[in-house]
């Protein structure tokens, strides 16, 4: 289950604040964090989702340092996370590159702190559903505010939202993947 399952931090389409949609910045923090997250727990890989050339190029650039060039020389630890890491610059791309992987589509789903209106399902039954299905899996996090409508209608589902013992639930989309990766495949 876990090694056909793979992250995808999307940048594109998202929403900023006030719902206008809008191509979030790639951080370096986020491409070695969720990278780490899924060789930790023997994901598939991670996907970095971008519509925007400059972006990718930047974030390729920064991957040659850690696994082609000194980076990867001083940090085997961190060149062996982040080989698992890959771009596309649309989830089209990447439900393309995970169906031929695997000679199946995935099926998708999302998280989010708010209710988009799509079907929920608790981690306990997603990952009954993981456990049952024989399709790969992609699982979605949103930068910026959160997935675009458009994403969002792409999804099988949508994970519940991690409940807080506050009215306060603005993870960062890293702590957000941590805990979520945990409840799935921990």
């Amino acid at each position: 289950m876990n090694s056909s399952s793979y992250l995808v931090l999307m940048h594109y389409p998202t929403v900023d604040r006030a719902g206008k949609v809008i191509t979030s910045a790639i951080t370096a923090l986020d491409v070695h964090d969720f990278s780490r997250l899924a060789r930790t727990y023997g994901l598939g890989g991670v996907f970095v989702q971008t519509n925007l050339p400059k972006q990718m190029e930047l974030m390729e650039r920064l991957l040659g340092h850690w696994i082609g060039g000194r980076g990867g020389e001083a940090n085997a630890d961190r060149k062996f996370a982040l080989e698992c890491m890959a771009f596309a610059p649309t989830l089209d791309d990447v439900v393309a590159e995970v169906s031929a992987r695997h000679g199946t589509p995935p099926q998708i789903a999302m998280t989010s702190a708010r209710d988009v209106g799509v079907i929920i399902k608790s981690f306990a039954e997603t990952r009954e559903s993981l456990e049952k299905s024989k399709q790969p899996f992609l699982l979605l996090f949103g930068t910026a505010s959160g997935l675009a409508p458009e994403v969002v209608e792409k999804c099988d589902w949508v994970i519940e939202p991690i409940g807080t013992p506050t009215d306060y639930n603005h993870l960062s989309v890293r702590s957000a993947a941590s805990i979520s990766v945990d409840r799935l495949f921990g």
